[in-house]
């Protein structure tokens, strides 16, 4: 078992993969709880802060989204290498859920689809070119590509959900890592 060091501030991130953000909005919805959150925690990295770089020594990271692109694969990476516990944090993250429904399509005509046949226009980038991450082959759940420690699931998770999984994280329950991986909700 492991437990995070208690009393120090706690190096907390969320990531935004394949999704909707959702997951972030609930997040947001804790309203007054947030000042209690941040009591506790350091906030390192997340799209609602805008922070460029995956930062090292993150003590707890919630990951929103399912892998989707290149660009999403290396960020998870980082973060499983970055990172203490990771969470897997709603059904795109822990199933591919609606992310995931591309997965009948070949990248190729999906995108053919949408950019030549359907309503939108070609993006002036080409794959690979730096402009447009090159889509995988497949939408995969968080899980799929790195180890997951907890998860925390729902289309969003309610508040409440994540303030029960957050706050035992926060104030050093007790995960086990890699053996058996812990479901909130």
């Amino acid at each position: 078992m492991t437990q995070l060091v208690t009393g120090k501030k706690t190096r907390f991130a969320t990531a935004w993969l394949g999704g909707c953000s959702g997951c972030h909005m609930s997040l947001l919805d804790l309203d007054e709880r947030l000042i209690e959150l941040f009591q506790a925690a350091d906030l390192l990295y997340s799209p609602i802060a805008d922070i460029k770089e995956f930062p090292r020594q993150v003590d707890v990271t919630l990951v929103e989204g399912a892998v989707a692109n290149v660009d999403h694969l290396e960020l998870a990476r980082q973060i499983r290498e970055r990172s203490h516990i990771v969470v897997s944090f709603g059904d795109c993250a822990v199933t591919g859920n609606v992310t995931s429904l591309r997965n009948r399509l070949e990248v190729d005509d999906l995108l053919s689809m949408v950019y030549r046949e359907g309503p939108g226009r070609e993006p002036r980038g080409r794959e690979g070119d730096g402009i447009l991450p090159a889509l995988i082959p497949r939408v995969l759940p968080l899980h799929q590509v790195i180890a997951v420690d907890a998860f925390i699931p729902g289309c969003p998770p309610d508040p409440d959900t994540i303030w029960e999984a957050v706050s035992a994280l926060l104030h050093g329950a007790p995960v086990r890592l890699k053996q058996e991986m812990r479901y909130f909700g």
